[in-house]
């Protein structure tokens, strides 16, 4: 009796710490086309009309030959980098006052 209760505990400690886990991760997107072009930094791909610049870091896992003109799905997340917080502004009343 007592092991399965510890059994339990231990089982309901590892979802709750790692529930907070799963939730800070954000959401991946993805993109695919032809690369137009490749630098250590940056991979730009030509989705539609529009030029996608996607960065890139040593962390980025490649795989095959990554080159123009050859097609490929970049996985990516979206991050703020920064957050400026604009003060409210005042409300101005509906009507003009009168005198």
């Amino acid at each position: 009796m007592a092991k399965s209760l510890k059994w339990c505990v231990g089982v309901l400690l590892v979802v709750l710490l790692a529930a907070p886990l799963h939730a800070a991760a954000a959401k991946t997107y993805q993109v695919t086309g032809p690369v137009l072009e490749v630098t250590s930094d940056m991979i730009v791909v030509q989705k539609g009309q529009d030029r996608w610049e996607i960065a890139r870091d040593a962390s980025t896992k490649v795989t095959g030959d990554l080159k123009v003109g050859a097609k490929v799905t970049i996985e990516y997340r979206m991050t703020a980098t920064s957050v400026e917080v604009k003060p409210a502004t005042a409300k101005k009343s509906a009507a003009p006052k009168k005198k």
